[in-house]
């Protein structure tokens, strides 16, 4: 048997842009290794703030995305993804530049989650209310499906620690009592959502904590990965049963 070489590392099926945040990241969060059940490899991008990709929609970043996603593949990854759920305005043109499939954000799966709930309203959770823009839904194909959006900045520990790293402690009680609040007051005001979709990347480690909550299906860019993994590393199945 041949085996044909070419990248400098072999086995991570999936690999991830990540922006620049050092707060403690729980398993759960995309950038901790044990969130997943498959072998995944980061690269970090120079400059990539939250509050730059959030705030100022990712301003001058694009080369530096594709460099990086360019490196990925080198490395031999079978799929890219991100760490900000914005990062959905430079789909297209990272996608464009690579060989292999890219997801950079959890918005991507809202047309597929308003046809599995009925074309029921769905809630979506984000880092920055203000900043989730009607271009993020059109970005996602998804204009016409009925949402409600709940945001996290203005809270002071969502805001001070993952958005203007004002430091790297975090207290996690505190975020997902937050977290819960958000999401919460979104269904009471919105009882007719059929799920929600979390947008922003530090807040999947809740997910459960939220599914309790609400009692709906809950997305994130976890869901994602773990479809685009399952369709990119397909496995064997015994034929004799």
């Amino acid at each position: 048997m041949i085996l044909k070489g070419g990248p400098n590392t072999y086995g991570a099926d999936i690999g991830i842009l990540c922006l620049e945040s050092y707060y403690y990241k729980v398993p759960g969060h995309i950038k901790n290794h044990h969130s997943f059940d498959f072998p995944v490899i980061y690269k970090t991008i120079d400059g990539a703030t939250p509050d730059v990709v959030v705030r100022d929609k990712c301003a001058n970043l694009l080369p530096k995305f594709i460099e990086g996603a360019k490196e990925l593949e080198a490395m031999g990854v079978k799929a890219i993804t991100g760490s900000c759920g914005f990062l959905a305005l430079l789909q297209d043109k990272i996608a464009a530049q690579v060989n292999v499939p890219v997801y950079v954000s959890s918005i991507l799966q809202i047309p597929l989650i308003s046809q599995i709930i009925g074309k029921k309203r769905l809630g979506i959770l984000v880092a920055d209310k203000s900043s989730f823009t009607p271009d993020y839904l059109k970005i996602a194909h998804a204009e016409d499906v009925p949402v409600c959006v709940a945001g996290m900045i203005q809270h002071d520990e969502f805001r001070d620690v993952i958005i203007d790293r004002k430091r790297t402690d975090l207290d996690m009680d505190l975020l997902r009592k937050d977290v819960l609040y958000e999401v919460g007051k979104l269904y009471e005001e919105n009882p007719d959502m059929g799920a929600l979709l979390i947008e922003c990347t530090d807040l999947p480690p809740f997910a459960v904590d939220i599914q309790k909550l609400i009692k709906k299906p809950v997305f994130d860019i976890l869901t994602l990965t773990q479809l685009v993994h399952a369709a990119v590393v397909r496995k064997n199945y015994p034929l004799d049963c």
